[in-house]
Formats: C-alpha cells, structure tokens, sequence
C-alpha cells in the first residue's frame, strides 16, 4: 500500500452485501460494518461471524493481519484477521474487503475490528511491513506490539538482492542463521556487521531501511511479548495460513464467500479432531516425573508434546548454580558439549518463579527446558501455576465468555443478545464435551438437551413476552467512521425473544449432531478395539495350538 488506491468489485460486491446481511439476519451476532456508501459499497467491508468473536475472546491475545492479496495480485483484495487457537491451529477473528487502500480507510477497518471485538486490544499483532498498517496500528492498538512478518522480508530479500543470491548461494542461508538463531542482541549485531562486510553490503539502502527496523521483526528484540507461537519457525511461514488453499489469486468474488465457508467448515473440523484427539488418546509418558503426568492431564495433545520435548531435554541441559543471594539463585544451563550457547535463569524459591535469557515463555507461553532443568535442580516437581497458560489446556475455552471483561461494560452491553447468544452457545457445548466421554453420559446429556428442547418449544409457543431492549454491533444499513463516531443500531423489537429461541433450537440441533459425531467416532474407536482384542485372541490360541504340537 505505497499510495491511495482505489477498487472496485462491480456486481460481485453486491453479492457480498447480500451474502452478509442474509448471515445477519440469521444470527443477529454476526457482525459486519461497511465504510462510506452501504448501498454501492465503494469503502471497505468487514464482517465476523459470531463464533469468531468468542474464539477471540479465548485467543485474542495474539493477532495476524494477512494482506496477501496485495503481494500475489489477487483479483480480490481479501484480508483477514487470524490467531492461533489451543491446539496450535490458525482460527479466524474477521475477514474484510479493503476496496479503498489508505490511511483512513486502514483506521477505520482496525477501529470496526476492535469494535466487534469488545474494545479487547491484543498483546501482539503481526503484518506485512506497510506503512499504512503501520499508521493503522498506532493509532488503534497504541499498547499492542506491532511485529512484521519474516516471511514478508525474506521474500523481498531475494528480490532486492537477486544478484547476491545466484553469485553467492551461501547468502541465504547465512542470513536466516543471523536472523533465527541468533541468541542475544549483541550477538545479532555482530553477525549482521559480519554479513554486510563479508558480501560488501554496507551501502545497501533497502537492507539499511530493514536494519533500522529491526526491533519489529528480528526475534531477538520479540522474546519478551507473547506471539502464541510453539515454533519459532512459524513466523516465517507466512500470515494466511487459516485460508492458505481456499483463497489465491484465481478467486474470484463469486467464489470467495464459498471459499470462505469452506476454510471455516475445515478448520472447524480439524479443531474437532483435534478435541477428540486430546480427550481419547493417552499420551506416553516418557519420564517418571509427576510434572509430565500433571501436564499430560492439563494442556492439549498438542501442546503437551511441545512441553514433553522441552522436559526430555533437561537431561542433556545440566543446571549449574552460579549466584545464591539467599532467596534468588542463578544457574547457568547449557546443553553438553555446548558451553558457547549457555543461558541464564534465575530462581525466586520464595514466590517459585523462574526467569530465563531464552524468554521462550514469554514468547510462546510453554516453558523452557533451561527452566526446566532448574525445576529438576531445586526438587520443584509441579508447574507453578504461574506457568501454566489457560490458553494452551484442554479447558481454554471453559468458563463464561468474557467474563473476566464484563464487569466493565454497561448493563445494556452485559444483556445483550450477543453476549446473552454466545453465553448459551458455550454451555451447549460442555454438553457436547462431557457427553463424548462415555457412552453412559453421552445418553444423560443427550435427555437433557432433549428435556432443553422442550422446555423452549413451549416457551416459543406461549408468544413473547417483555424483553429488554438489545443493543447489537452490526452493520447492516450502518457506517462506521474513523473517528470512531460508530453508530449502534438499537433493537427493541418484541421479536427478540423469538430470534433468541430460535437461535438456541438451532444451537441445540448443532450440538445433537457433534454428539451423533461423537458417538459415532466412541463407537468406531470401541469396534476397533474389539476387533483388536479378537486378533490377539486367535493368535494367543494359535501359540498354544504349535506348543501342543
């Protein structure tokens, strides 16, 4: 976005209207907000699905911002804004449609995103290096780190420097080593002083331009804000990895929102495995520490290898004491045989926290192997609570929704039908999670989400009652200005009660069908198992069978 820039989506963005305001008026929480002409949609577009604004309230710390319609020449101007959830899978905060590329119009996109999304800023986000991101981000997200994306930079790197890389096929590789491995800032200096002088770069103007930029994408200058990153090697993957394979430079506008759907339907799958995973295979241990015991029964699947690998590696990570001012004790660890790559922790055995040069907690929000090591050292043999991520456990998403932000809204906001529609939905769902854990119980919740049923029939049938006016964040027929005067359509319809019980008939039949889903997959898994059970069975008899013999 080096300029202004306008574009145009003909008859298509008409489709787009029409697509959103259909979605809205099914489900009231769905959000989407146009800027400038509502009819004729020459402004940007964003829209968010109710599901995506409770997942933000769950994962919302950590923001990409995709822009890679802007790189690859893609027929749509197609953004998004994604996370990571507690499995390690990319999940969806909003999608827009940037028409109109410039300061102002970046502004408003980031204040109608924060908007739908409770006023909540996140620790971090992360972008393509633009200057109107930038801008954007600054004036929105003041408090929120803004990192860029290394993928980003590589790429570019091999087009500013084309030359360089076929006469020095070397550069590559060493540069990445500079950037990822780096372990301190002033080894990362040095480094990058020895690469400009080695490949006579030092008047290079682009490489000077990302050099003084470095505190937003270099990792060493990162480590201490939270990414939800459990790889360093992610952020050089690029940012559209939640519709990586749906949309690309071939989609057209017709296509998109059937896209868009599909990467949902998908990912809203894999996180379903993922779940089912983690309830029903059980992991191997592979140390006899209650640590690794305790952190199998807490974090996901995911996560728990993740943690798993760090804790195995404290064998070969020797914790050395080098400092004991009484409470606070220094060690040194360092991986044998690799004494140069030493780091530092410190121990506070008072309040039982723990701080290490490496700052992967605070980056990742899984704790280190170093500090680890120092855990074995000082018999500490369970995760402090300190260190144990809500995020990244089997209950992220337990408790109500934004409940640790409800007390600082205003009454209207705490009743409304968004919240009132997300608060019914997750209890829905500890139904479909404890239901899948046996036979015997998925049929107890199965009568009651009947019983529910019921319950709501006959509430619908006697009519509406009196209802409390709801006010919803929504943008149909709304325009929403960068000045942050956002308008709020208030409803106040005796129709609300209706599309509250209709919205719940709705949740309930969903959550009936992730049952039949789960039952079928405890059944298949149980048939498995006996058939299992029947081979060895005959193979045992067999064995006996050739010893008689």
């Amino acid at each position: 976005m080096s300029g202004n820039r306008q574009r145009t989506l003909g008859g298509g963005g008409q489709h787009v209207l029409d697509y959103l305001k259909r979605m809205h008026a099914e489900n009231p929480a769905f959000f989407f907000a146009v800027q400038g002409d509502n009819d004729h949609a020459s402004g940007n577009i964003f829209w968010v699905d109710a599901t995506s604004r409770m997942n933000y309230s769950y994962f919302g710390d950590a923001v990409l911002f995709d822009t890679t319609y802007r790189t690859n020449r893609y027929r749509v101007p197609f953004a998004s804004f994604t996370g990571f959830n507690h499995h390690g899978q990319p999940v969806l905060f909003g999608c827009a449609l940037i028409l109109n590329e410039s300061e102002s119009s970046l502004i408003w996109l980031f204040q109608t995103w924060l908007h739908a999304m409770s006023g909540r800023p996140p620790v971090s986000i992360t972008s393509d290096p633009d200057r109107f991101v930038q801008v954007a981000v600054a004036h929105v997200l003041p408090e929120t780190r803004h990192r860029f994306c290394k993928w980003t930079i590589f790429r570019e790197m091999q087009e500013k420097l084309a030359h360089l890389y076929q006469s020095h096929p070397t550069f590559d590789t060493e540069f990445k080593k500079c950037i990822n491995e780096t372990e301190a800032i002033d080894e990362f200096e040095s480094c990058w002083a020895s690469l400009l002088e080695r490949y006579y770069l030092m008047g290079d103007e682009w490489l000077q331009s990302i050099y003084n930029s470095r505190q937003q994408w270099v990792p060493v200058y990162m480590r201490n804000t939270f990414f939800g990153e459990i790889s360093r090697s992610e952020g050089s993957v690029g940012l559209n990895l939640f519709f990586d394979g749906y949309v690309n430079a071939s989609t057209t506008i017709q296509m998109m929102i059937k896209q868009y759907e599909k990467a949902i339907a998908s990912w809203h799958d894999k996180e379903l495995k993922a779940d089912y995973d983690t309830t029903n295979a059980t992991p191997v241990l592979k140390t006899p520490s209650p640590m690794e015991k305790q952190a199998a029964n807490l974090y996901t699947r995911t996560i728990f290898m993740k943690f798993q690998e760090e804790l195995v590696e404290t064998l070969a990570n020797p914790a050395t004491k080098i400092d004991d001012s009484g409470t606070v004790t220094t060690y040194r660890v360092a991986k044998f045989g690799e004494d140069n790559k030493a780091h530092t922790v410190t121990f506070n055995s008072f309040e039982m926290k723990a701080s290490c040069s490496c700052q992967m907690f605070e980056y990742s929000g899984i704790i280190c192997r170093h500090v680890l090591a120092v855990f074995r050292a000082k018999n500490v043999l369970t995760l402090p609570a300190q260190y144990i991520l809500k995020r990244w456990t089997r209950n992220a998403k337990s408790g109500a929704v934004l409940d640790e932000h409800a007390a600082e809204l205003p009454n209207s906001s705490r009743e409304s039908l968004t919240v009132r529609y997300n608060n019914l939905r997750q209890e829905a769902i500890k139904y479909v999670e404890e239901g899948a854990k046996s036979i015997h119980i998925y049929n107890v919740a199965m009568d009651a989400l009947k019983e529910a049923a019921k319950k709501v029939s006959a509430v619908k049938n006697r009519g509406p009652g009196p209802t409390q006016g709801a006010t919803l964040v929504n943008g149909g027929g709304q325009e929403l200005h960068a000045t942050q005067e956002n308008q709020t359509a208030t409803y106040q319809s005796v129709d609300e009660k209706k599309k509250k019980i209709s919205e719940l008939t709705a949740e309930l039949e969903n959550t009936n069908q992730r049952c039949e889903v789960y039952r079928s997959n405890l059944l298949a898994v149980l048939k498995d198992m006996e058939e299992q059970k029947l081979k060895l069975s005959v193979k045992v008899q067999n064995a006996r069978l050739s010893l008689k013999e």
